[in-house]
This record gives structure tokens, sequence and C-alpha cells, in this order.
């Protein structure tokens, strides 16, 4: 049980995390780029319209089929995955979680201690879970990355579980 972690505390849905998966999740991010490239805010619905009217563009143009070029961006994609190191934000669970108003901080138990941060200091963490394309099975389920990078060299490791208070 030491790949699942838990949000519980003052949340209207205790929820379990399972890191294994997130590999397949279109909100992980490259930690080998995330924290030296410039952010930019981009809306779910925005990149989900864009993606959708790329989409229907091509059909109309070329047809249902694949044209030869998305095959090798399927492929790169692929490869990316295996050979990547990712992260991915932790606020949307923290959103899934519903987290109550009287709530001010966030627990961060880890295999030998544990460390609180504030609950807007918590939104901005970023949860590395694959490094070289490999799941973090000695030090993981996770690292724990500040969202201003500034832990990259020395993140949080060992989490267990987000208990909020």
């Amino acid at each position: 049980m030491s790949e699942i972690l838990f949000i519980n505390g003052k949340v209207r849905f205790p929820i379990t995390l399972d890191p294994s998966v997130w590999i397949f999740d279109d909100r992980k991010v490259d930690l080998t780029t995330y924290f030296t490239e410039t952010k930019e805010e981009k809306s779910e619905l925005e990149d989900y319209l864009k993606h959708t009217s790329e989409h229907w563009d091509r059909e109309i143009r070329d047809g249902a089929a694949f044209p030869p070029i998305q095959k090798s961006v399927k492929k790169f994609k692929k490869e990316q995955l295996i050979t990547g190191t990712f992260g991915i934000p932790l606020h949307p669970f923290f959103k899934n979680a519903e987290i109550t108003a009287e709530a001010t901080h966030v627990e961060i138990h880890t295999l030998h201690d544990s460390i609180t941060l504030s609950l807007e200091e918590a939104n901005n963490v970023i949860l590395g879970f694959s490094k070289d394309g490999k799941p973090l099975r000695e030090d993981g389920p996770v690292h724990l990355y500040f969202g201003d990078g500034s832990n990259i060299n020395n993140p949080t490791r060992n989490i267990r579980k987000f208990t909020i208070i």
C-alpha cells in the first residue's frame, strides 16, 4: 500500500491517489523543463476547444484517417512517456476533495516526519512521480516540489499522505 497516497482531514471527500496511473493524465508536466520555462495561464476549456477545432479541421481537410505525420507524432509521444521525468500539480486533487472553508494548512506526512504548508503554498506544489520513465519506488511514490522550484535539487521524498488542517 505504500504506492497509494491519501488526502484527508478537513475535506468533504477524503480521496486516495495512485501515482502509477498519472503517466496517462493530461495534466502531467515535464519536470526537466517545468521550472525553467515561462508559464502562461491556460484554460482547460480553451485547450479542449483548440484541440477539438484542430481535429475537426484535419478531418474536413484529410478525411477521418490519420495522415502519415500523425503516426510519427504518436511514436514520439510514446517514446517520451517511456523515458520522461514527470510531475503533476496537486491543486486539482484538492479541488476534487473539496477542502472545507475553515481549513488553513496542509500537513504533509512522510515516512519519517511531516511538514506543514499553507493552503496557498500547497496549491502551487508539483508532485514528481516519474524519473527517466521509471516510477519513484525507492524514495517515493512521489517527490514534492514547491511551485517556485526552490527545492528542485532536494525535493521532499517518501510522502504518504496529505492532511488538511
